[in-house]
């Protein structure tokens, strides 16, 4: 077929063609002229609302402007970074929380902006928590923490730089705050929260951010806040731990399995609170990861299983991966920003089933220890965090028995009647399973067969594996 390059079809066709490539150039064209006029706008209303205040802050022109591609990169004047008392156009900020407000509308954002928030622990959690709140809006922020930045707080601090050893965290985090959000008012206090005058460091706030290490000091904030209708949100352990997976939003009271949850739960227990608490941490159970080594004359004072303050400061080293306090502290912000704007996280996904099932187990497991006994039980040396960790960790939720499949009725078993009850000497299989697995191992009254026997070898050394697994656990618990 040829082409009639002088048919009118052809010339009304290539006519349209190049019409609508002119349109799409002209449309192209404008939109970017729109674009750079509307920032070019922008940048005068910031340089405007800087400069209109005099030069009592040091401020330049150049400092600002866009097209100073000179300065990209360059160190500015240090009293430039950190404007006190500057007002900031209303424009402007809603101009940066652009973003937060779509996702919050004006209401939710009236409410952000309105509240106040103190952070008591500024190390990895709590700076990534500081920052991503005043980002978000947060307008009033206090910092509360004693410590000052070594160069080991590098690989997770938010804020803080190699020129800031030395100095105090709160303080690396104030600056950076300022840097990010003109119109903020921050409070940075070099200090210790205390029970017996910490509410003063609380007192007008509206949020409290608890990302204290030492576990009694955590839970004299928690208790107070809790006994005072203080909102408080509090961070567990992310030391030693590397899979974000297991990292989840929870009541404290649905925490399993993180053991410096379950130690703080079970003192708050002890002073009549068992609920209420929202949280962050993580299933993790730490593997081969050591504590670094304590200085003999530190274990010469007294029990080291916590860190101290002071007085009786313990540095218990613990092992971090940089990225899991950030990731704490992201979920605390997000957590706190949601509740805030009246858009609360609802019902968070991990609580939603998995306590019911180690509940079930738990519960099952118990009538099955009674009827190998023939006596009535009260309760397990074992407990629901207990049922998680075999669960969840030692057996990846799948059976003990080849070819390893998740049960649809899962059924925790004593491996070896033998042995005595505890965590190395308990199996998941499937309930089938487990009902064959105490039939053939306890065939009659006063007869027990070693369960190799009934199962096979391979199964016995996947078994062996899982209890090394356990001793490497407790181990850890004990350091």
């Amino acid at each position: 077929m040829t082409l009639n390059l002088n048919s009118h079809k052809t010339q009304l066709v290539a006519t349209a063609i190049t019409a609508s490539c002119a349109t799409l150039g002209l449309v192209t064209a404008l939109n970017t002229y729109t674009r750079r006029h509307r920032r070019k706008n922008l940048n005068e209303d910031v340089v405007r609302s800087i400069t209109s205040h005099g030069s009592n802050f040091g401020l330049r022109y150049e400092d600002f402007r866009d097209d100073a591609q000179e300065n990209v990169g360059a160190e500015r004047p240090q009293n430039s970074s950190v404007d006190l008392g500057l007002p900031y156009d209303e424009e402007l900020i809603r101009e940066q929380l652009a973003r937060n407000y779509a996702f919050f509308g004006e209401e939710g954002m009236k409410k952000i902006r309105e509240k106040s928030v103190v952070v008591v622990g500024c190390g990895g959690v709590g700076s990534w928590a500081a920052v991503m709140l005043v980002r978000s809006g947060i307008s009033k922020i206090r910092l509360v923490d004693f410590d000052y930045v070594t160069l080991s707080s590098l690989n997770r601090h938010a804020t803080a730089l190699l020129g800031d050893v030395g100095t105090p965290k709160v303080k690396c985090i104030e600056r950076t705050l300022k840097q990010i959000s003109r119109w903020v008012e921050v409070d940075s206090r070099v200090d210790i929260w205390r029970k017996e005058e910490g509410g003063l460091l609380l007192e007008g706030y509206d949020w409290v951010v608890d990302a204290i290490d030492n576990i009694q000091t955590k839970v004299d904030l928690l208790k107070y806040c809790h006994s005072n209708d203080i909102k408080v949100f509090s961070s567990m352990g992310a030391g030693a731990k590397c899979d974000p997976t297991r990292v989840q939003i929870s009541d404290i009271s649905y925490t399993v399995y993180d053991p410096l949850a379950r130690s703080v739960r079970r003192r708050l227990r002890l002073l009549g609170i068992s609920s209420g608490i929202p949280v962050v941490y993580s299933t993790e159970v730490p593997g081969d990861v050591k504590l670094l080594p304590l200085p003999e004359e530190e274990f010469q004072k007294g029990p080291v299983k916590e860190l101290g303050v002071f007085d009786d400061f313990r540095v218990r080293i613990l092992p971090v991966l940089g990225p899991l306090p950030s990731i704490f502290g992201l979920f605390i912000a997000t957590y706190i920003l949601c509740e805030l704007a009246g858009k609360p996280i609802m019902n968070p996904l991990p609580i939603k089933n998995r306590r019911k099932l180690y509940e079930r187990l738990l519960r099952d497991f118990l009538h099955c220890e009674e009827r190998l006994t023939n006596q009535t039980l009260n309760r397990l040396p074992l407990d629901e965090d207990d049922i998680s960790f075999i669960f969840e960790d030692l057996y990846r939720g799948r059976s003990v028995i080849p070819p390893h499949e998740v049960p649809t009725k899962p059924s925790l078993v004593r491996w070896d009647l033998r042995k005595p009850l505890d965590l190395g000497n308990v199996v998941v299989m499937e309930e089938k399973d487990a009902v064959k697995h105490l039939k053939a191992c306890r065939p009659e009254e006063g007869l027990i067969v070693p369960p190799s026997e009934v199962w096979g070898k391979e199964v016995e050394d996947i078994v062996r594996g899982r209890t090394g697994e356990v001793e490497r656990y407790l181990a850890w618990n004990n350091q």
